[in-house]
């Protein structure tokens, strides 16, 4: 009898310690690892990549919104010199046209008195000193003359050389164009094979509203955007470290009030999280969760809004919300390519991938 109650204790103690074992969800199996489920606020555990699509299209639209953004700099910057080259031109122009009136003034003096010569000048003088005279005013005459005359020929070349550059930033902008045309094409054609030729039109009902502008990230100093590696650390609980330009867009999205869970660097998968490029906004409050419904649903559509709005000035890439895209060339856009799970589908957090 004695050894009874010693014997049920211990029992209860090893009952208890299942019991608890099996509601914390950790495996008992001898000599297995015990495996957790991804905490609170992070997409998938550490070597998952449940961003949706494929690595493939991943790329694609990478690749395309790059050559996207590297055309349009380059338009813009060459639209920038051809205003300047217009305005110089004019300038030119204006110049050519008083030149060449005091050239035709000279001519019309030549051709009513005659032209003053050497001869002339020095036999019309009666002193020595006159004579001097004669000469000095003869050189001034000859040296006006000449200035005049090369003044009229720079100016003249000046609007040759202007017109012809003008002509090749117009050929520059024309080539500019078909490379936005052509990534554009490029981003599509992989959105509608990833679709499955599905339609491409994107739902309206997620579009959102906001009007805080976010300030520029750097650029360099011919407009383009400066190649940056993942050298920061990661303020965000994914640690690891992401690129200067996503911190810039993540604090810029804080200051502008979206201070929800934020998930940044992902040492797995591919795309640009493993680069330090990208950053996922959960839409709920407390992290991710299921689909983002009522408040939670509008405070995702507002992000992505934000992000759309300040595209030029944070380098946005694309923008992937609520199972759509946007791209730079081409708007909104359906993105079907996805595992049909609140992560991979978009549908609890904003994702932003930056250039």
């Amino acid at each position: 009898m004695p050894v009874v109650a010693p014997v049920r204790r211990r029992a209860a103690r090893t009952a208890a310690l299942i019991v608890a074992t099996l509601a914390l969800g950790v495996a008992t199996t001898p000599g297995t690892a015990a495996t957790a489920a991804p905490p609170v606020g992070q997409l998938a555990a550490p070597g998952q990549d449940e961003e949706g699509g494929t690595p493939a299209l991943r790329a694609q639209l990478e690749a395309a919104s790059k050559g996207y953004l590297d055309a349009k700099t380059a338009l813009d910057r060459s639209v920038k010199r051809q205003g300047e080259l217009t305005a110089q031109l004019r300038t030119t122009e204006a110049e050519l046209g008083q030149r060449s009136q005091k050239v035709g003034e000279i001519a019309g003096v030549a051709y009513r008195t005659g032209r003053l010569g050497a001869v002339s000048a020095l036999l019309n003088s009666n002193t020595p000193d006159g004579f001097m005279d004669r000469a000095a005013a003869l050189d001034a005459v000859a040296a006006n003359e000449d200035r005049v005359l090369r003044d009229l020929l720079e100016t003249r070349d000046e609007v040759t050389r202007t017109r012809t550059a003008l002509d090749g930033e117009i050929r520059e902008q024309r080539k500019q164009v078909a490379v936005m045309a052509k990534r554009k094409e490029q981003a599509e054609r992989a959105l509608t094979v990833a679709n499955n030729r599905a339609s491409t039109t994107a739902d309206a009902s997620n579009r959102g509203t906001s009007s805080a502008t976010a300030t520029p990230a750097p650029r360099n100093s011919d407009g383009s955007w400066p190649s940056e590696s993942c050298s920061v650390n990661d303020p965000t609980p994914a640690s690891g470290c992401i690129t200067p330009r996503t911190l810039h867009a993540l604090n810029q999205a804080k200051a502008a009030g979206f201070t929800r869970y934020v998930s940044c660097h992902r040492s797995g998968g591919s795309g640009e999280h493993p680069k330090g490029r990208a950053c996922d906004f959960a839409a709920q409050k407390n992290g991710f969760g299921g689909d983002a419904t009522g408040g939670d649903k509008t405070y995702g559509n507002n992000l992505a809004a934000y992000f759309i709005r300040n595209a030029d000035r944070l380098a946005v890439l694309y923008v992937i919300w609520y199972r759509q895209i946007w791209l730079p060339s081409s708007g909104w856009k359906s993105y079907s390519g996805a595992g049909g799970d609140p992560s991979s589908d978009h549908t609890n957090h904003v994702h932003l991938s930056v250039y």
